[in-house]
């Protein structure tokens, strides 16, 4: 492949790989994945200052927000509803994850929901192994288009199409102002802070269908896991979700700890979202 197909490729979403397959990695766009991970390393050079940490800390929590209230209750599952300006600042901050644009991971992840455990599900733990449903899946071939048929509702926003197709260029920016400000923040700011942004969000995939206690009888093997709960600000209760997938709300009781919902609340409270999806208690209670 040309060096120019290739930086296009990692620019542009729309480009088509030269092979498609969903078993094949997509060695192309691994290279960015891996150059994170060796990022990290930085660490060992640059120390870790308070205001470093801060900024990693301080990162990590708002796009984990953004992944998991937007690219996952809102634009996936519809749990609640949000102005046109929102969900596009929210796009963008979920963009700036590096998990690619809010029609691609709505559209993936709606698929999922559909063929959960089942062998259609890309990433089902039960079907391709611990490590494909970590984050091989992620950098497959055959996973890198956004199923369009899935998200025709999201896809009437001509800004979010355009945030889906080059995704690349939030992060991008994002790291440049970090790297304008030192390399310390750069390498702790972004590298260290998305990697292990990247390894949280990745474990309800593989670890919340296979550890944990199941509440619901779902027809897959969702699990409801705490400690996964707490490093995602709620997706944790797994099988609640699976259970009830349109709900704002994945910790259905007081005791289940869902920030996520909580930060939702305090959204709505100043009116920048609204009409928040609950469980009814009966429904909840109902095994």
């Amino acid at each position: 492949m040309e060096l120019t197909r290739v930086l296009r490729s990692w620019v542009d979403s729309d480009l088509p790989g030269e092979d498609s397959s969903p078993e094949h990695i997509d060695w192309v766009r691994v290279v960015p994945f891996i150059g994170l991970h060796l990022g990290c390393l930085g660490t060992l050079w640059v120390g870790a200052s308070p205001a470093a940490l801060a900024v990693a800390a301080a990162l990590f929590a708002l796009r984990m927000f953004a992944v998991t209230a937007f690219y996952h209750r809102y634009f996936s599952h519809r749990a609640f509803r949000a102005s046109r300006a929102a969900q596009f600042v929210f796009a963008l901050l979920g963009a700036s994850a590096v998990q690619r644009g809010p029609l691609w991971w709505a559209s993936h992840h709606r698929h999922h929901h559909a063929h959960a455990d089942r062998p259609e599900d890309a990433h089902s733990a039960r079907q391709h192994g611990f490590l494909w449903s970590h984050c091989l899946w992620f950098l497959a071939a055959g996973n890198v288009r956004t199923r369009a048929e899935r998200v025709r509702d999201l896809a009437r926003y001509p800004e979010l199409r355009l945030i889906d197709r080059f995704d690349v260029a939030v992060p991008i920016m994002l790291g440049i102002v970090l790297w304008s400000i030192s390399t310390e923040m750069f390498v702790w700011g972004f590298c260290v802070s998305t990697v292990a942004l990247y390894h949280a969000t990745f474990t309800i995939n593989s670890l919340a269908h296979r550890y944990g206690s199941r509440r619901y009888a779902t027809r897959d093997d969702s699990r409801n896991n705490w400690w996964l709960a707490l490093l995602t600000f709620g997706e944790g209760w797994h099988n609640n979700h699976h259970r009830h997938p349109g709900s704002a709300r994945q910790g259905l009781y007081w005791w289940e700890l869902d920030f996520t919902y909580y930060a939702l609340r305090g959204l709505a409270a100043l009116g920048i979202v609204w009409d928040l999806n609950e469980v009814r208690r009966e429904d909840r209670d109902r095994r």
